[in-house]
């Protein structure tokens, strides 16, 4: 039977619905556990999505979604630089049992030790192990690179699009760490990868194991910034990479950053997770986050 893609997203959304209660009905068992093989893909969100929003209504939302993992960043009170204001955000997401799997976007636009140790020891005390990197100065990386090896924590370079003169697409990102530090490598922004020229499935099999984080959204327009809708609903090739991240084996997470909306974004960031869900039950995965 041919769906259409809003009957798809509400059946997508009853299986994300049912994926968050417990599993005491056949039906819902048969929703949540069809085909019975975990997700290779683990879905979470990038704090930036609800930048308009303190702490405790985002958590309250991400139960809502049945998300657990978050990728925060220093805005409103989400991560805040702060060590005393940073440790009690972090304890505020271990007690709703939400997993930091990475932050930023932070940025290292200074060629200095102090300046760079300060972002590394911030990432530290969250028990934080990749750095989503926005945008850094490329002689900078060098330094960067020494904090890497020391530290242990992955640098994720983040591609901008055509307004970004040094990282547009995420090749250009692999042209500056190809010869690094294995731990140097590349978050793909999906949408500013595709307007950039690039082509997102193309760039996630060139990164490989130098692909260390995944910002999803969906544009109805690949040359327009403002063209931004809830994943689903514009062209993004959303299966074709998921289908490629498996294939290259991808050890992160693909986090929703839902730039539009920022003072009502729940409609769109729910419609994306049960659209992404729905693929990845269509792929034969079970959805849960």
């Amino acid at each position: 039977m041919k769906l259409s893609r809003r009957s798809f997203v509400r059946s997508s959304a009853m299986l994300a619905a049912a994926s968050t209660l417990p599993i005491a009905h056949p039906a819902l068992a048969d929703l949540t556990e069809a085909g019975g093989t975990p997700s290779p893909i683990c879905l979470g969100l990038a704090s930036y999505t609800f930048r308009n929003f303190p702490r405790a209504q985002m958590i309250t939302w991400m139960k809502q979604l049945n998300i657990t993992s978050l990728n925060p960043k220093d805005a409103k009170d989400h991560l805040p630089m702060d060590p005393t204001a940073e440790a009690q955000a972090v304890s505020d997401y271990e007690a709703n049992g939400i997993h930091l799997h990475a932050a930023g976007a932070i940025y290292f636009q200074k060629d200095d030790d102090d300046d760079i140790r300060s972002k590394f020891e911030y990432c530290k005390r969250a028990g934080v192990k990749v750095i989503v990197a926005g945008d850094p100065a490329p002689a900078t990386l060098p330094r960067v690179e020494k904090f890497v090896k020391e530290y242990d924590i992955k640098i994720a370079i983040h591609n901008h699009g055509p307004e970004d003169k040094i990282f547009p697409s995420p090749l250009d990102v692999l042209k500056f760490v190809k010869n690094m530090d294995p731990r140097m490598g590349c978050c793909i922004d999906v949408g500013h990868c595709m307007r950039a020229g690039t082509d997102v499935i193309e760039a996630i099999h060139a990164a490989g194991p130098r692909l260390f984080n995944m910002h999803m959204k969906d544009l109805t327009s690949f040359t327009s910034k403002e063209s931004q809708v809830a994943v689903g609903e514009g062209k993004m090739p959303v299966r074709g990479i998921f289908e490629a991240l498996v294939k290259v084996k991808y050890p992160g997470w693909v986090d929703l950053e839902y730039e539009i909306h920022g003072d009502d974004p729940m409609p769109g960031v729910t419609e994306s997770f049960a659209y992404m869900r729905g693929v990845l039950s269509g792929m034969g995965y079970n959805p849960r986050a």
